[in-house]
């Protein structure tokens, strides 16, 4: 594919008129009714190990999606080509597609009075992001693998220090009177120091600071010592018996609970009915102790948008309610499927039909901070790693590798690892019998400390 001069004109102004100009094509062309995002973004990653720059990258990209819809049939393209001649083959690809596909009763778009948008700045994109230039990034990447490094002697390797950042903006147009438009930055730095033992053990670990502004980010000193914490704690692990322990799930395992719960209540999974949740609503299926929110319209939240993939406005709805079910994640589709209205959830990629994505989703914190959890338990397992994917979201079985700290008489007493934790969400929910206060939101999903009763600990 050659590039034009009107293409690279095309490329960098792409505003909403031109993408409402394709929407009325597809109507011209013979859709009933039409979809189309504009994306386009940059992003920049550089890793330094030992000192030396091992990988930079520095890309930018913009696309076109285009969905279209003749009655129930729909078809959906995409292309890079944003010239002319690439447009109309973006529009006829469609409309030649569309008369093959089969009908579903269950298709097309929301209707019109569901379209809308938050009001105001979410506070979801900073120019700051991209305000250094690349030597001063590789700096930031050096600085935070550096102060790992110093910080233990013990630390002699790493898997390198990084700094990421990226912007993003999408347009939304459709047939049925929505415009929608949303900007988004992140940035971060993380560290991967490597620790040995006077018995030649070896142990990894990380940590990162992720935000939308680099003026939030942790400093990569900060970063780097917690990196080298969080690995030298590890050096002489023990393999323990297998039994039955309270298990505390420290805050970045915990979330990963939630995520199970996300795909337990993802539309797509419950009108198939493979999920444990599926025909669950105003049940309780956790303990009355857990209130669970999904809030797409928290201000610089990194699971916020003004709207959804399907131009529905974002917002904030009760999932568990004191232990009772009561929302799943719904775009429209699956909730026609369900006989209910989405719940604004709707993820948008450039191909295809708009999937499912939770806002930004958490446990609602409880009032204990984690020391005194932890000083509550009198033998029980510090859960700081999980291994391998080992959730069955249809039955609710769950078994992951696993390791962290033993814990005995309330305090953290050594390293374990090569276990495996195993239990059922199914009563893993209604035994959750501790929550900590310590919610902080590093990426979409967040969970603060939470303790579990009762599951297996598999060992020697």
């Amino acid at each position: 594919m050659h590039t034009t001069e009107e293409q690279k004109k095309s490329a960098s102004n792409i505003d909403q008129e031109f993408v409402t100009d394709i929407v009325a094509k597809a109507l011209q062309a013979g859709a009933s009714d039409a979809e189309a995002v504009f994306a386009e973004g940059d992003e920049f990653e550089t890793l330094v190990r030992l000192g030396q720059v091992e990988q930079l990258k520095e890309a930018g990209s913009r696309a076109l999606g285009l969905r279209v819809f003749q009655g129930n049939r729909t078809a959906s393209t995409s292309t890079s080509d944003l010239s002319n001649e690439g447009i109309e083959h973006l529009v006829s690809g469609a409309m030649t597609l569309v008369q093959v596909t089969s009908e579903d009763p269950f298709a097309g778009l929301p209707e019109p009075e569901e379209f809308g948008k938050l009001a105001g700045d979410l506070d979801l994109y900073y120019d700051d992001v991209y305000s250094l230039p690349a030597a001063e990034r590789i700096e930031y990447a050096r600085r935070t693998e550096a102060a790992a490094m110093a910080a233990d002697a013990r630390i002699q390797n790493s898997g390198g220090g990084s700094f990421d950042a990226a912007t993003g903006r999408k347009i939304l147009v459709n047939s049925r009177g929505f415009v929608g438009e949303a900007r988004r930055s992140s940035c971060s730095i993380a560290a991967q120091p490597i620790a040995l033992s006077p018995d030649g053990g070896m142990q990894r670990d990380y940590w990162y600071s992720s935000q939308r502004s680099l003026a939030l980010l942790d400093s990569p000193e900060s970063v780097g010592l917690e990196a080298a914490r969080r690995t030298v704690r590890k050096l002489g692990a023990r393999k323990v018996p297998t039994q039955r322990v309270p298990l505390v799930f420290a805050p970045e395992v915990a979330s990963s609970i939630l995520g199970a719960i996300i795909g337990a209540i993802n539309g797509n999974a419950v009108y198939r009915s493979s999920s444990f949740l599926a025909g669950k609503l105003g049940e309780a299926v956790a303990g009355s102790n857990l209130t669970i929110i999904d809030d797409g319209t928290t201000r610089g939240g990194f699971g916020s948008a003004p709207f959804d993939g399907e131009g529905l406005p974002t917002r904030r709805k009760t999932v568990l309610d004191k232990g009772v079910l009561t929302s799943y994640l719904l775009n429209t589709y699956t909730a026609r499927k369900l006989g209910l209205r989405s719940t604004g959830n709707a993820s948008r990629g450039l191909a295809g039909s708009p999937g499912i994505s939770c806002g930004n989703f958490y446990l609602e914190p409880g009032e204990k901070t984690p020391e005194e959890i932890i000083a509550a338990i009198p033998n029980g397992l510090y859960v700081t790693d999980l291994i391998g994917h080992g959730v069955n979201i249809v039955t609710g079985d769950y078994s992951h590798g696993a390791s962290g700290l033993w814990i005995e008489n309330g305090e953290l007493s050594y390293p374990v690892e090569e276990i495996t934790v195993a239990g059922n969400l199914k009563e893993m929910l209604h035994n959750i019998s501790s929550i900590g206060n310590d919610l902080i939101f590093r990426s979409a999903v967040a969970c603060p400390t939470i303790v579990i009763e009762g599951m297996t600990i598999a060992g020697e």
